[in-house]
């Protein structure tokens, strides 16, 4: 509904010429890398429905740690089928590494999977752990959520054991996930890699996030905001094209999801975690104390901005930002009143008293997060 809001504008200064890619500002917070393995598999359509609702409700749990922390996500997926999904690689695919690009996470919870029947736990935890450049910070808080309904020990090649000795070396907690009832059989496996791995286990209904989807008021206008946010946005760099578009992009995505995850999203718009400062002069500025907005070359930057002197573009990105921040000053406003809302829909609508995967994420992350010094409220 909101996809073409003010598009004439976010498109001109989206577009750029085949100039270098931008260098990122330096990171700064306490490292936080969250790698996500989701099982793909023909029983488990409900559990990518419920991460395309809620992985931004997630998100915004992080974003109110204090100091914000330096979040990195990557995504695997298992228990698919086709080319994507070889039988030599444990029919598990690396949908996107550790990454601060948040709309390439969504971006990737949304492409088509094609589901198999055959589902490796500790192949994809294991992949996780030596594909991924982890944190090499001692404070760092490394996470792996892991998310299936079959045994977890099916992998002939890599005991339970095995990974989890693995991921005790790395200093990376593995947390089990496993999608039905506590008390099921093939939920023992899953409780003992938990126990292997200094994890948590836990147990959800993955169809969760779609059965107590919370409508509220203050939707609607939430991701009229994040619309009109996308307008101050201004490319720059090789790649800035094409990053705009898929911001826009994941908007969509949202909405097409539900009115909640397109709230959310605004949400998490707002904070400090969605960061872009690798294609957005806005962000740069921000984020970066010695970038100079003037020393942009002329071809890296959108169209609308070349004729500008660089005293007026400079002027102009300044404009953008307190423009950016009322915007981002209104939307947690709304946010604050929509999660009230959602907390006492929510207790009318409690029912066997199983976690959704929003739940389980943010759970297990505040209790892990706190060992690290590392304070959620």
């Amino acid at each position: 509904m909101f996809r073409n809001l003010f598009l004439s504008a976010f498109v001109a200064c989206a577009a750029t010429a085949g100039a270098a890619p931008a260098q990122e500002a330096k990171p700064t917070g306490q490292p936080v890398d969250v790698v996500i393995c989701l099982d793909v598999s023909g029983s488990m359509s409900g559990l990518i429905a419920s991460a395309r609702i809620k992985i931004w409700d997630i998100v915004n749990d992080l974003a109110k740690a204090k100091p914000t922390p330096h979040l990195r996500v990557a995504l695997y997926t298992y228990g698919g089928s086709g080319p994507d999904y070889p039988a030599e690689a444990g029919w598990v695919r690396k949908e996107l590494d550790l990454t601060t690009d948040l709309d390439e996470l969504y971006k990737a919870l949304n492409a088509p999977k094609r589901a198999g029947s055959t589902e490796y736990v500790t192949r994809v935890c294991t992949n996780a752990l030596k594909d991924q450049a982890w944190s090499k910070d001692k404070k760092a808080l490394k996470l792996i959520f892991v998310c299936g309904n079959e045994p977890a020990s099916q992998d002939p090649t890599i005991p339970l054991k095995t990974a989890a000795d693995l991921a005790k070396e790395m200093d990376v907690v593995i947390n089990p996930i496993f999608c039905g009832p506590v008390n099921h059989p093939e939920s023992a496996d899953w409780k003992q890699l938990a126990t292997l791995a200094n994890g948590q286990f836990i147990n959800i209904d993955m169809n969760k996030a779609t059965t107590v989807a919370v409508a509220t008021p203050f939707d609607k206008r939430l991701a009229e905001i994040s619309a009109e946010m996308n307008t101050t946005y201004l490319a720059y760099g090789r790649d800035g094209k094409a990053r705009a578009e898929n911001q826009q992009a994941q908007d969509a995505n949202a909405q097409k999801a539900s009115p909640g995850a397109a709230a959310a999203r605004a949400t998490s718009k707002a904070g400090g975690l969605y960061r872009n400062e690798g294609w957005d002069l806005v962000d740069r500025l921000k984020r970066d104390k010695d970038f100079d907005v003037k020393k942009v070359p002329v071809e890296e930057l959108c169209e609308s901005m070349k004729k500008m002197t660089p005293e007026e573009r400079e002027k102009h990105v300044k404009d953008m930002l307190a423009k950016r921040e009322a915007m981002q000053k209104e939307v947690l406003e709304l946010s604050a009143k929509r999660d009230t809302y959602v907390a006492e829909e929510t207790k009318k609508k409690a029912g066997t008293g199983e976690k959704g995967l929003d739940e389980a994420l943010r759970g297990a992350i505040r209790t892990q997060a706190a060992a690290k010094g590392i304070k959620l409220p």
